[in-house]
């Protein structure tokens, strides 16, 4: 199955500072939404009166919503304008953070919940963009330009929704989100260039691309699963902390759980540099870097139930400037990989990663949950550690440099 030899844009050679700033910040934006339910499950659970694990369901489904839409609408950046499917995908999902906020039942707030995640893979179309726009020798480090938007957004969301839904109410910050989006859209129309389709291929045939595309690159593979079990770990971290910081010893709320988000945050702005190195020394070793800071910050959190509230408060804050940092680095050196297996394909090759990333999320959101409520904090880091090290384990060093990378590839 091939594509159609159509005309790739010309890669500028440094995209303007505005037009990427534009970008990093929309992509946060968006990316935001699939998170602002996560500090909130317990207003949730009271005002829609559902259990703890009912409510849970709220970002398990809006994760895989994310996983589904990533395999099934992503693709479609190859085939049309990007420009055009990105604002298409914003406008619905600014539609579905809407009928969020005016949910009358935990159903219909689970069924809004799954919509958010389908469409707010726009996020998705914006990342592979920002690789098409840019020149080799740049693509790293403007890549990790708008991670860092993207990461900043996944944890600052929940900053913002703690203390948004505390004021305000959680409808009221499912309604601003709607708002916000909606002038993202705007923006990203009028700024964005046109982006000539890469393949005439059918819809069907481009989803079968997909398998092709999988079965033909081992780096895709590799480097899809090593960032997907890192991504339970993270999911599985952030998606149960204001649970048990709600439990005691701590007794936070909703406001100080989310501003953990800012902790993550510091660990975000490592983001830029993980894209120089990639483009300097090789992605790969920045992959072993960031799993192994992951799998040390986790281990590091088995402790905490060994230490007083104030000192487990500080490991908290620092283990998660760490392992989002780890993330972070990994996540940009991994895609730097997949966005040079071939460039007529950067959307297909982000949908089949970030398909595999996303049923990590979910799936670390969902054990999770089930593991805090049987064995407690303990847990959840444990999974995550496992997580974490089984990672690293597929990203043995095979020496040094671009000739390990070489290396690497061949697995």
């Amino acid at each position: 199955m091939h594509d159609s030899p159509l005309n790739l844009p010309a890669p500028a050679t440094r995209l303007p500072a505005p037009l990427l700033g534009l970008m990093a910040a929309s992509t946060g934006l968006v990316v935001a939404s699939i998170y602002y339910a996560q500090p909130l499950l317990a207003l949730l659970a009271e005002a829609l009166h559902a259990t703890p694990s009912a409510v849970g369901l709220v970002p398990t489904l809006t994760q895989l919503g994310y996983a589904l839409g990533i395999l099934l609408l992503t693709p479609l950046g190859d085939r049309y304008d990007r420009r055009r499917v990105i604002f298409l995908k914003a406008l619905l999902l600014a539609a579905a953070l809407l009928a969020s906020s005016l949910a009358p039942s935990l159903p219909l707030l689970l069924l809004a919940s799954l919509a958010v995640g389908v469409v707010a893979t726009v996020a998705q179309d914006i990342v592979p963009a920002v690789a098409t726009l840019a020149a080799d020798a740049n693509r790293g480090r403007a890549v990790g330009s708008v991670m860092t938007g993207l990461l900043l957004g996944i944890l600052l969301s929940r900053v913002v929704s703690g203390a948004v839904a505390e004021q305000l109410g959680w409808r009221m910050m499912f309604a601003l989100a709607a708002a916000v989006v909606s002038l993202v859209a705007l923006a990203l129309r009028w700024r964005l260039p046109r982006f000539a389709p890469t393949t005439s291929l059918s819809y069907p045939a481009l989803l079968g691309s997909l398998r092709t595309l999988w079965r033909r690159h081992p780096a895709l593979r590799r480097a899809a699963l090593a960032q997907g079990l890192l991504s339970v770990a993270f999911s599985a971290f952030w998606s149960t902390l204001a649970v048990w910081l709600h439990a005691a010893p701590f007794h936070l709320g909703s406001t100080a759980a989310g501003a953990f988000g800012l902790a993550g945050a510091a660990g975000a702005l490592g983001a830029p540099l993980a894209g120089r190195l990639s483009d300097r020394r090789g992605p790969h070793g920045v992959t072993r870097l960031g799993a192994a800071l992951v799998l040390a910050s986790f281990l590091a959190l088995l402790a905490l139930p060994l230490l007083g509230r104030t000192a487990g408060l500080w490991l908290v804050a620092l283990a998660t400037v760490g392992f989002d940092l780890g993330v972070q680095a990994s996540l940009i050196a991994h895609q730097t990989i997949v966005y040079s297996l071939d460039p007529a394909a950067r959307s297909r090759l982000n949908a089949s990663f970030f398909t595999v990333v996303f049923i990590g999320m979910a799936t670390g959101s969902a054990l999770g949950g089930l593991l805090l409520e049987r064995w407690g904090v303990s847990g959840v880091f444990g999974l995550a550690a496992t997580a974490a090290a089984s990672a690293l384990a597929l990203r043995p060093g095979l020496g040094r440099g671009r000739c390990a990378d070489r290396a690497n590839e061949r697995f």
